[in-house]
């Protein structure tokens, strides 16, 4: 995991709860770990929602001014240049599409100057709507490069079907991710995986995965 790591994606492509574990990980890792939320277009799953968790996992949390309010204001009074420049690494959980993209953009040109120190995932999910086939998902993906004026330097395969996943929705997708990497050129990082099912899934690289973001009918 490099120092900063932009987390991008489609609505409901399962980004938030990649990003969750991503950070409690490398807590678990001896990591001195900052999340920035910065969705600022989803209401629903952010990551937000986990300040308890992050604080038990010493984690910290960073996040709009009005997040978890009923105020759909875009306000954003942090220096994400700042926190990068912190010990320790940054996750920026960035909200979906093109449209939480522009808030990125705002920082592209700080971020730019950590170089390789820097990371942007692409989370794909072949089981959601507008990102059912490769082509679909790599216009996305340059929409979202577009907005943020930043480059991604790799895939996450996430696809799954929330409390339904099995292995074999997960295997099946093994195709459709390796057509995604080789149309944008970039490599797949990592298949994600819930990992009460991890052992049942025959596919490289897996990235065993909590679910830690839920439907509000789950909770």
């Amino acid at each position: 995991m490099k120092k900063i790591t932009v987390i991008t994606g489609h609505y409901g492509s399962g980004k938030t709860n990649f990003s969750v574990n991503l950070a409690v990980k490398a807590a678990q890792d001896g990591e001195n770990v900052t999340i920035v939320d910065l969705d600022l277009v989803n209401p629903y799953f952010r990551t937000a929602d986990f300040k308890e968790l992050f604080a038990e996992k010493g984690i910290r949390l960073i996040t709009p001014d009005f997040a978890n309010s009923n105020l759909d204001v875009p306000s954003i009074q942090f220096d994400i240049e700042q926190l990068a420049d912190n010990d320790g690494k940054l996750i920026i959980d960035v909200g979906g599409d093109d449209a939480g993209a522009f808030a990125l953009g705002r920082f592209s040109a700080a971020l730019k100057n950590f170089g390789d120190q820097l990371d942007m995932l692409y989370v794909i999910n072949q089981r959601r709507y507008l990102t059912g086939n490769s082509e679909e998902a790599v216009s996305l993906m340059y929409e979202i490069e577009t907005a943020s004026r930043l480059k991604h330097t790799a895939i996450v395969n996430n696809t799954n079907l929330g409390c339904e996943t099995t292995a074999g929705i997960v295997e099946s997708s093994a195709d459709f991710a390796k057509e995604v990497s080789r149309r944008t050129g970039l490599p797949l990082r990592c298949t994600v995986c819930p990992e009460n099912i991890c052992e049942l899934a025959d596919i490289p690289d897996i990235f065993p995965a909590k679910i830690y973001v839920k439907p509000l009918w789950d909770l």
